[in-house]
């Protein structure tokens, strides 16, 4: 009977300090090796870690966090342990596996992926699709011209990186201002996070599911995005006026918000082969982005 409590015992103690119970005569004093490590020792393994830069240069996080004045994050390569993440449907019906993708790659535990801007969070994604797949993203573009779909490679390593060129009102602050062209307000508005994002992505779900008629993406992102108007920080006030925003202070301000947005520029100029037609276009975040291979 002794002996059966003690078991429990030590299942009790593994799950409360996180780390399994220590094998009799080692030493609990001497340091544990690391998953990485150990792959090292058994294998002659190393899992290479890379430096990514951030596109907000860390400028828009406040002091107390540890992404405050931060350039660059140091990410490991993706294994097959972030494929079962890829490949969780649990996670993929909750809209989380972007940020267990990047929590599970970042070496900085204390950095929550929740917490960076949306822009951050796309540099991060690409360089561990790079890591991991390479950086030759296989699609098929329609031609506006001609209408014949071709196969095109996008090169990841290629996309250029947009930074943060204008100043928060304050140092530390995800907060920036801007006047409407139309109204004249003095508007203050934030660069969405991966929280915003999730946030959105549930509110449009239940959406769907009420069968609204209309979806409302100009309207729900703006909300997002504005902090306050002319000083009235009020919630409520707020979204009585973006509902009656002119439509041309509306696009302004959404605008000027993508055009100031740190991030990956995910845009290459590509040539139809067909008919010869050239110009720049979108990349589309299509299922083999990160998963180059048809899932089975």
């Amino acid at each position: 009977m002794s002996e059966e409590r003690d078991s429990k015992n030590a299942v009790f103690t593994q799950g409360a300090t996180g780390q399994p119970p220590l094998p009799a005569g080692v030493d609990p004093r001497m340091p544990r090796q690391s998953a990485a490590e150990k792959l090292k020792a058994d294998f002659g393994l190393d899992v290479p870690q890379e430096l990514v830069p951030l596109p907000s240069m860390g400028k828009v996080y406040h002091p107390e966090s540890p992404l405050h004045g931060l350039e660059t994050i140091e990410i490991k390569a993706m294994t097959a342990k972030e494929e079962d993440i890829l490949t969780s449907r649990a996670l993929l019906k909750k809209g989380t596996v972007i940020t267990e993708l990047i929590k599970s790659c970042i070496i900085n535990r204390a950095i929550d992926p929740l917490q960076l801007l949306s822009g951050d969070r796309n540099a991060l994604m690409v360089a561990i699709r790079i890591t991991g797949y390479g950086p030759d993203y296989n699609v098929e573009l329609e031609c506006p011209a001609c209408g014949v779909k071709s196969p095109h490679a996008f090169d990841l390593s290629a996309l250029p990186i947009q930074r943060l060129e204008i100043e928060p009102v304050q140092p530390g602050m995800n907060l920036f201002e801007y006047e409407l062209p139309y109204s004249k307000k003095k508007v203050r508005f934030k660069y969405m996070t991966g929280r915003d994002e999730e946030e959105i992505m549930v509110l449009s779900e239940k959406q769907k599911k009420m069968a609204l008629g209309t979806e409302s993406n100009v309207t729900t992102n703006l909300l997002y995005s504005i902090a306050s108007i002319d000083g009235v920080s009020d919630r409520n006030k707020i979204a009585s006026f973006v509902r009656m925003m002119p439509a041309r202070d509306s696009l302004a301000l959404r605008e000027y918000i993508k055009n100031t947005e740190p991030g990956i520029v995910m845009r290459q100029d590509t040539t139809c082969p067909a008919c010869g037609h050239a110009e720049e276009v979108g990349m589309p975040l299509g299922v083999t982005f990160l998963w180059p291979q048809a899932r089975r």
